[in-house]
């Protein structure tokens, strides 16, 4: 990522130098390039003129259509301008905009001629500069400024340097073609938005492109329109769309992921084509429909394309598609050999691996019946899943999906572990091999390819009940509460306690070294065999790491909880579940002495104790170790050498920037037992200067004043999830996630909030009666909750969604769930 400018409180300006507050979005230096020959201004029109009132009430429009030199046009003060107090300050026009439009200006003419060793030098520079140039016009800023709930001036600024480089990965794999207007009586025009996005399924006047929205450059049929100057444009297709103009327009393109690193033939560009008149004047239309306010051009006819040209929008693609038998060196898999014999290996989307045929499904072909299993592989009937989802909010129904994928997961380990055979979990453990664990990670990552896109396989924002959960992945805390959490909040998003083989190095591969993984092995089959049946209940959704398929995001990621978690500290002691579990564990780690180590700490721990009386504690140790179904039954786990040792995790996980992620995109709630998590979620959600007051206080005075029952019996969950038991729960939570995910801007609805407090007294009474009477085995636990007026949001966490091409999340988290025990239920 580029370097930012920073913004810091109390900034100095030099005063020798005047501050520059006019701001030219649009380069004066790149406006010269659609000069006339021997003139010095453009035909400058505005397509929304102002209007003011005169002192006798008349009201007069100003004239739209003018000369004007580029010190007038495309300009607009403050723009980049940031302020503290009331000082100014202008260094991001003069130190960021300064730099990249010096480079941009070398980079465009290197691409107004023919030196291919030019175009090399200067391939990465044009675009990014086409990139910032995108975000930088007011039309752009407006549209980043749509992507957080609220933005000042200068945190604006701090995003719009934070998402630079947004687009660039998706252009430079695709056709690239430069066409000339040089024989042709029009010349291009220039916009206020210059980097203009032309899809031929969505017209000008379509939801998608509404202002400041155009369409995404991830979508197949999107191409990227961007003068170069009056008589060169450069225009970028989807290599998809390319090579089969016939594709479906609004899917999206293969492998859409902004960030990563991929290569490209710099030397690879289509300048065969010379257009002529109405072509060009074709282009021009789609540069004037996509334009927020002002255009300008060498001559004032050329202002108006849309009086000569009469082909409907659909068909202006017809000028665009590069030529069939100019494709030839776009795409195609890539070898790369380094210096120290490693082989790079690409294919024409940027994947680094083949794809894995084995996770892909047949489209049905047909609409679905009503209970024919959905298509999205959640296991419910079509008439109660996707059935009412509009296909933007649907998980893929072309992969295999999560739910599926962990039922494969299931499958295998059960048969690699004999558990189809009659194994006991203690047979299981005094028997497991290396080569049982080398299989079962080397599956998991098999399931789960680096280049998956996880956000094409997660549920969307659609209103339904479902929370994140985020806390110890340990078999022995998840049972506790978060087992029975489904009852209350819906579908619970789990994260996976394996660790994927494909994202550590091999040194510390659980494939490349799976006796060190012995006990975590353990832990995490334990834990996946106890959610397993809630898994096929679709009551938990249990998901691996976003992090494993997107190394920006993961990195990110990481610098974002750094900055946030600066003098903080991390005390297990002030979780006393947590506390207890890494007792336990290093409890565990004391078995795994040897025998005769064990008998030399007994002896000076009890050195008055007998032979007799040693073996017997020996064999009450042995003991003791087959009962607790973490301990490990083997011995010398703890050798030396290469591979020696134990590799053990404390997961606490989603972290807090993950839950915020996971929230936002798939429309949920957060929900967490970790005392630390709280404290984040607590201090994250405290009241934003100017937010409006907070609401549903009797609500949560009701919620944290009552009693729950968590069940941690698998087959209790699912018999009263299926009979509908606690269903009021869900409903209850789903309609307060509704109504806070709609409050912004509007007013409190007393009524209805008396309405839901009123029910939870009610139903909540009801509902633990029949838990009792019922005889449900569970932890008594206490639930607080936070509903913050402006909802829970970071913009770090808006940040990553928008570098992860998520184009359905929510802008914030409505609201949050702390459970902990009941005080003295111990």
């Amino acid at each position: 990522m580029p370097s930012c400018v920073a913004l810091a409180s109390g900034a100095a300006h030099n005063c020798s130098v005047p501050l520059t507050r006019d701001n030219h979005f649009v380069p004066r230096w790149y406006q010269k390039g659609f000069f006339e020959p021997g003139r010095s201004t453009l035909a400058y029109l505005d397509l929304d003129p102002p209007s003011r009132t005169l002192d006798d009430g008349r009201v007069i429009t100003e004239r739209p259509l003018f000369a004007a030199p580029t010190k007038r046009c495309f300009f607009q003060t403050d723009l980049y301008s940031t302020f503290f107090g009331r000082s100014v300050d202008d260094e991001i026009e003069r130190l960021l905009f300064g730099t990249i439009d010096t480079s941009g200006a070398h980079a465009v003419r290197a691409f107004l001629g023919d030196d291919i060793a030019q175009w090399h030098e200067h391939f990465r520079t044009l675009f990014e500069y086409i990139d910032i140039q995108k975000i930088r016009t007011p039309k752009g800023l407006d549209w980043l400024k749509a992507q957080y709930p609220a933005l000042d001036q200068n945190e604006l600024m701090m995003e719009m340097q934070g998402v630079r480089m947004l687009h660039f990965t998706i252009w430079t794999e695709g056709v690239r073609e430069i066409v000339s207007a040089q024989d042709a009586d029009t010349k291009f025009i220039v916009t206020d938005h210059p980097v203009t996005i032309y899809n031929h399924a969505v017209p000008p006047t379509a939801a998608m492109c509404a202002y400041p929205n155009d369409p995404s450059i991830t979508l197949k049929a999107s191409q990227t329109i961007f003068p170069l100057n009056r008589d060169f444009c450069l225009i970028l297709t989807n290599l998809e769309y390319a090579q089969d103009p016939a594709a479906p327009p609004l899917e999206k393109r293969t492998f859409a992921r902004h960030y990563r690193q991929s290569m490209v033939r710099t030397d690879k560009f289509i300048r065969t084509r010379k257009l002529d008149g109405n072509e060009v004047r074709g282009i021009n239309l789609i540069l004037k429909a996509r334009a927020r306010r002002h255009i300008a051009a060498g001559k004032e006819e050329w202002l108006c394309p849309e009086k000569t040209v009469a082909t409907p929008w659909a068909g202006l693609r017809e000028t665009l598609l590069p030529p069939r038998g100019e494709l030839f060196g776009f795409g195609g898999e890539m070898f790369a050999r380094f210096e120290d014999g490693d082989v790079h290996y690409q294919d024409a989307f940027g994947r680094t691996e083949k794809e894995r045929e084995y996770l892909k499904k047949e489209s049905p072909g047909r609409e679905l019946r009503a209970g024919d299993p959905c298509g999205c592989g959640s296991g419910a009937p079509y008439r109660v899943c996707c059935k009412t989802r509009p296909l933007a909010l649907r998980p893929s129904w072309s992969d295999r999906s999560i739910r599926e994928r962990n039922l494969l997961l299931h499958r295998a380990i059960v048969t690699i572990l004999g558990l189809d055979q009659g194994k006991d979990w203690v047979a299981v453990r005094r028997d497991l091999t290396d080569d049982q664990i080398k299989e079962v990670y080397f599956l998991y990552e098999s399931l789960w390819p680096l280049e998956t896109d996880l956000l094409a396989l997660l549920p969307k924002p659609d209103g339904r009940p479902r929370a994140i959960y985020t806390g110890s992945l340990h078999p022995q805390s998840i049972i506790e509460f978060g087992l029975g959490a489904t009852l209350y909040f819906g579908e619970l998003i789990v994260q996976h306690p394996f660790v994927h083989a494909g994202t550590v190095t091999k040194k510390y591969s659980p494939v490349e070294h799976p006796r060190t993984y012995h006990m975590e092995f353990l832990k995490d089959v334990l834990f996946f065999l106890t959610v397993t049946p809630l898994i096929d209940a679709g009551l938990i959704n249990l998901i691996p790491d976003p992090c494993n398929f997107d190394v920006h995001l993961r990195d990110q990621m990481l610098h974002m909880a750094e900055a946030r978690s600066a003098g903080m500290s991390f005390d297990p002691a002030g979780d006393p579940r947590l506390k207890q579990l890494l007792d336990l564990d290093r409890e565990r780690d004391m078995l795994l002495l040897p025998r005769d180590a064990q008998l030399r700490r007994a002896r000076k721990l009890f050195p008055d104790v007998d032979e007799a009386d040693l073996e017997t504690v020996m064999g009450e140790i042995d003991q003791h170790k087959v009962d607790d179904p973490l301990a490990a039954l083997q011995d010398n786990l703890l050798e030396g050498g290469e591979g020696g040792g134990q590799s053990r995790f404390m997961k606490l996980s989603p972290n807090f920037e993950m839950a915020m992620y996971l929230a936002q995109a798939t429309g949920a709630a957060i929900v967490t037992d970790s005392v630390f998590r709280w404290q984040e979620i607590l201090r994250a959600s405290q009241r934003r200067a100017g937010a409006a007051p907070a609401r549903l206080r009797g609500v949560a005075h009701h919620i944290a004043n009552a009693t729950y029952l968590f069940p941690f019996e698998s087959d209790a969950i699912i018999d009263l999830a299926r009979n509908r038991t606690p269903a009021a729960y869900p409903a209850i939570f789903g309609g307060i996630f509704r109504y806070l995910s709609s409050a912004a801007g509007r007013a409190p609805k007393p009524n209805w909030e008396a309405h839901v407090e009123a029910r939870i007294a009610r139903d909540h009474l009801t509902i633990q009666t029949r838990f009792s009477r019922a005889g449900i085995v569970g932890t008594a636990g206490r639930i607080s909750s936070v509903f913050p007026p402006s909802g829970i949001q970071d913009n770090t966490i808006n940040r990553l969604l928008l570098m992860s091409s998520s184009e359905h999340h929510l802008p914030s988290v409505p609201m949050a769930f702390y459970i902990e025990r009941v005080p003295d239920a111990d």
